[in-house]
Order: structure tokens, then C-alpha cells, then sequence
């Protein structure tokens, strides 16, 4: 049985730093960007924000730079499960980067298999991404770009890619709040 509990708490007593503000977006590996992205355009009434040079579309229905992210799947990427289309990874939000400090600490010290920290490139966020004990690829993350009411998103020459969140605070993206 599961039980329900107040925000913040758990079920066991224990306390989490991991405070999700909101669902933030969800990836997908698709057989075909193209089709996909009509589908999500022209059915689903989203508005693409950017496309990064490997070929994902980041899609968006409100202010959040993206929502849904198409990436292809990639029989020789190498990674395990990235070569079948289907769920790529689930990310939520939190409320800063000095809070993915703290969750990269909770999670090393739970054993939690972290695969990435830093910041990728399209939305310049910053985050932490790590597998659920079935293996799902969860992210936190914090301060993603936003897009005003002209549609226009940050250009790509300002994308800075950080391979940990130290390197996000040491070569912050034009205009951050971190």
C-alpha cells in the first residue's frame, strides 16, 4: 500500500531536497523528428523554440522554452534503450541551481546512478540526471530559458554547454539567474 503524505515529508520519515515545482518536460525518441514534429505542430498546436545541430526539436505551449523534445533514436548511440523510440526521460523542476548542489549530494549519497549534470545546450538549463531503480532517466533541473510573447528563444551562438554545476556557475549563459 502507498501511503499519502504533506508536502514535503515521505511516507518514511525521511526529508528529500528534491522540492518539484512543476513537471517540467518530457523527451521522446521517435523513428522520424520530421513526422513527429508535424504531429506535435500541426495536431497538438505546439510551436517549436529551437533545434539543436543533433537534430532535436524542442517544442513548447507556454512560456517554458520547451514542454516535449523529440530527439531520433539512434541504434549507434551505444547507450542501452536509446536505440528504440519510446520514453527518453522525464524532467522537473526545482527551485535553483544552489538546490541541485544539494540534490547531486542527497542522490550520491542514496547510491542513485546519476548519468549527467550540467547544462545542455537548447533552454540552457541546469540540471542533474539520474535512474529510478527500473532504470527511467529522471532529470531536476532549474532556470530554464523562457520565451516572450514575440516567440523568439535565445540563439543557439549563446548556448553554453557545462559538463558539471560547478562549470554552470563558472560560465553562467548571458542574462542567468542562477
Amino acid at each position: 500500500m502507498i501511503e499519502t503524505q504533506q508536502a514535503g515529508g515521505s511516507p518514511s520519515g525521511t526529508s528529500t531536497p528534491i522540492k518539484v515545482r512543476k513537471l517540467g518536460h518530457v523527451v521522446f525518441r521517435v523513428s522520424d523528428v520530421e513526422r513527429s514534429t508535424r504531429f506535435w505542430t500541426e495536431i497538438m498546436g505546439f510551436f517549436i523554440s529551437d533545434r539543436n545541430e543533433r537534430g532535436m526539436v524542442f517544442l513548447r505551449h507556454g512560456s517554458d522554452h520547451h514542454s516535449i523534445a523529440l530527439t531520433a533514436a539512434d541504434p549507434g548511440e551505444g547507450l542501452a534503450g536509446r536505440e528504440r523510440i519510446g520514453f527518453d526521460h522525464l524532467a522537473m523542476e526545482v527551485g535553483s541551481v544552489a538546490d541541485l548542489f544539494e540534490i547531486r549530494d542527497f542522490l550520491r549519497a542514496h547510491d542513485v546512478p546519476i548519468v549527467y549534470e550540467g547544462r545542455r545546450g537548447a533552454g540552457c538549463n541546469p540540471g542533474i540526471e539520474f535512474l529510478d531503480p527500473d532504470g527511467y532517466q529522471l532529470e531536476v533541473y532549474a532556470s530554464i530559458d523562457q520565451i516572450g510573447w514575440d516567440g523568439v528563444s535565445r540563439p543557439s551562438s549563446q548556448w553554453r554547454r557545462a559538463a558539471s554545476l560547478e562549470q554552470v556557475l563558472a560560465e553562467p549563459v548571458e542574462g542567468a539567474r542562477y
